[in-house]
């Protein structure tokens, strides 16, 4: 079993069907069309990381089935040490594009996931999920795959359930099931890494009571399965997909997709949930403490270019970074705090009994809600070192600075003793994309709103056990329950 490399990755996309769109036109090929092509290299060069020396530790791995040299991203995660490298390799992700690379992290966690709910599913139920989901992630670390993860439904009216609301298909549901497998109807939306995935992990998202049987449903299918059409969100600055020079100030970046079904078939073989509606909480639950520790990384990641950023800026400028080291030294520590939580709540959590390890929750959960803001006032720091030519967005575009009448008067306008006028609006794009541009990760909303995050972390506080602890410090004999609880 050998180690893909970028060129088997980018050959694997263009032998699927055209079924991903954009501004109503089909995108013939994910790999070259100026929608795609930036998330396909942001993978692309994860890949190429698995051949570097120096990454390679962190991106490969052997196999625990097979004991094959695999991707990182196919891997199960069984230890403490396993979760960690998966922060790595999301924090040089960023290093390396500056942007979200969803295919190599929200499958693989999916797939962790459902090896542990499927254990428990078929120790309950007597089910062979969990013989589905081991073939399926061979096949996966045979063939390098890289999958998307799908949670999100459209929803409807968030106040009712499933089952209850007015369109049936608010939420991806079966209309179908047989010996063959399962017809599947409805979407998920906001999905990250969709066109340059081989592969789509659907889970439920949302709890499910009994009424809800055919919403709780989790499978695997190729990204151009008959049925299923793609439809690519527009996102800041779409136009760069027409610029170059400097209004181009990477090639990489990040799509999100909707995602249509339209009674799509299911294989019997990759169905791993069927109805089995009191696990579509518990895969939630499992999907969301590993997520919610290991975006931490994500956000530091791109947080570590920021500060990069904001140094070129400042010396582009004319200024030593010194004068704003107190920001750079914040912006840092906001980095650090939220890879550290990770970190920690991954140290503190558990081995499940399928042998796939667990962060802890309620430490995961409070760096979600860090994740949602810390990297705010990062880049806000980030704008600020910057000044208005960043924050404002007030710069030429790249046809402007080589126009043959003015282009050479813009250019000297831009310039400074430090730096050339197309280097400081190189950097100072760059920072702009960063910012407030299509480079933003979804740290507010990624792997769930940071209300939803506040709530776990509420039920997951043993608040009697802290009083008991302060009565005890305080010498109180005396109960204090809950006004209205009345006293014991």
């Amino acid at each position: 079993m050998s180690l893909k490399t970028r060129e088997d990755y980018i050959a694997s996309l263009r032998r699927l069907r055209p079924n991903v769109y954009k501004f109503g036109e089909e995108i013939a090929d994910v790999t070259t069309h100026p929608a795609t092509r930036r998330t396909v290299e942001s993978h692309a060069r994860g890949f190429d990381a698995a051949h570097d020396a120096t990454t390679a530790p962190f991106f490969t791995t052997k196999s625990s089935l097979t004991g094959e040299p695999i991707h990182r991203h196919n891997s199960l995660i069984e230890s403490m040490e396993d979760l960690v490298a998966n922060m790595r390799v999301k924090r040089e992700m960023y290093h390396r594009t500056g942007s979200c690379t969803g295919g190599l992290c929200v499958g693989w966690n999916a797939m962790n996931v459902l090896w542990a709910a499927t254990h428990e599913i078929d120790a309950e139920k007597g089910t062979d999920y969990h013989e589905r989901i081991k073939k399926w992630i061979l096949s996966a670390q045979q063939n390098g795959w890289v999958a998307a993860g799908a949670l999100t439904d459209p929803k409807g009216d968030r106040s009712l359930p499933p089952s209850q609301q007015p369109d049936p298909d608010s939420y991806l549901r079966r209309v179908a099931s047989t010996p063959e497998g399962i017809v599947v109807r409805g979407a998920k939306v906001m999905i990250c890494g969709v066109a340059a995935s081989n592969e789509i992990i659907v889970l439920p998202g949302s709890f499910c009571g009994e009424a809800d049987q055919d919403y709780a449903i989790s499978f695997a299918i190729p990204r151009d399965a008959e049925g299923l059409t793609i439809v690519e969100a527009r996102r800041p600055s779409d136009t760069r997909e027409q610029e170059d020079g400097i209004d181009a100030p990477t090639e990489t970046g990040i799509t999100q997709s909707y995602l249509i079904f339209q009674d799509v078939r299911v294989p019997i073989e990759r169905v791993f949930l069927n109805g089995e509606f009191n696990y579509a909480g518990r895969i939630i639950e499992f999907f969301t403490g590993n997520y919610r520790a290991c975006i931490g990384a994500c956000v530091a990641g791109q947080g570590d270019v920021m500060v990069g950023a904001a140094t070129l800026m400042a010396r582009a400028n004319g200024l030593s970074a010194k004068a704003f080291m107190d920001k750079l030294v914040q912006m840092q520590v906001n980095n650090e705090t939220t890879f550290a939580v990770g970190v920690g709540s991954i140290a503190l959590g558990k081995r499940h009994p399928s042998g796939v390890w667990f962060a802890d929750p309620l430490t995961a959960n409070v760096n979600k809600v860090h994740v949602a803001t810390l990297p705010q006032e990062t880049r806000r720091l980030c704008q600020e070192i910057g000044g208005g030519i960043v924050e404002t967005g007030c710069l030429p575009s790249s046809k402007d600075l080589d126009d043959p009448n003015y282009g050479e008067l813009i250019r000297k306008y831009l310039q400074t003793p430090a730096c050339s006028g197309e280097t400081r609006a190189r950097a100072a794009r760059l920072s702009e994309w960063l910012t407030v541009g299509p480079g933003v990760p979804g740290c507010m909303h990624g792997g769930g709103s940071p209300q939803a995050a506040k709530m776990t972390v509420r039920v997951k506080t043993p608040l009697e056990e802290w009083v008991r602890h302060a009565r005890k410090i305080a010498g109180i004999e005396e109960d204090l329950p809950e006004p209205g609880k009345g006293k014991k």
